[in-house]
């Protein structure tokens, strides 16, 4: 028998054990029908705290929250994949691509790219439903999406993005709440 052919149980094996230990492969958010796989959610803290340590310093306005209860309290397993949607967005296209070039200033690139990278997967696999029996679902995720951005806009610019950049922690505890090991 071939060397090839004798190692293929053992690889085959090795596969299929790795698919079934927790930790090894990532766990899976699920925002109501939306099923995300391959992030693991204790890199993305890890990532945060890094990058957080550097950035909060640069936050003076301590009485204002862009993230207000509003946004992320009780929000049901369907509109919570069209939020998820919007909010991972909003950070990737607006918070992300504008804080990049500061982030550099402060040697802490590989944390922000690995969240950056961790969004984008998981913006990539949630797909809202476009069915229209999910409309009023997504127009009252819609609305508290509105929220968010209409207190990011009556920030100065500079200000609204470290201020989104340091609320990361909160979309991070409110997406917790759809991981599942």
């Amino acid at each position: 028998m071939s060397w090839g052919l004798q190692i293929l149980p053992c690889l085959s094996l090795i596969l299929l054990l790795w698919n079934q230990v927790p930790g090894l492969e990532g766990q899976e958010f699920r925002f109501g029908s939306c099923q995300v796989t391959g992030v693991v959610l204790p890199e993305l803290w890890e990532a945060f705290w890094t990058v957080k340590n550097t950035v909060q310093t640069q936050d003076d306005i301590t009485s204002i929250r862009l993230l207000k209860p509003q946004v992320l309290r009780n929000v049901s397993g369907a509109e919570s994949c069209y939020l998820a949607h919007s909010l991972l967005k909003f950070y990737l296209n607006t918070v992300f691509k504008n804080y990049h070039s500061k982030i550099a200033k402060f040697k802490v690139l590989r944390s922000f790219s690995t969240l950056a990278n961790n969004f984008i997967v998981i913006m990539s696999q949630l797909q809202p439903s476009k069915d229209n029996s999910m409309l009023p679902i997504s127009e009252s995720a819609h609305q508290r999406f509105l929220l968010f951005r209409r207190a990011f806009k009556q920030l100065d610019t500079e200000v609204a993005l470290v201020k989104a950049f340091g609320e990361v922690d909160i979309l991070l505890t409110w997406m917790q709440k759809f991981y599942h090991l």
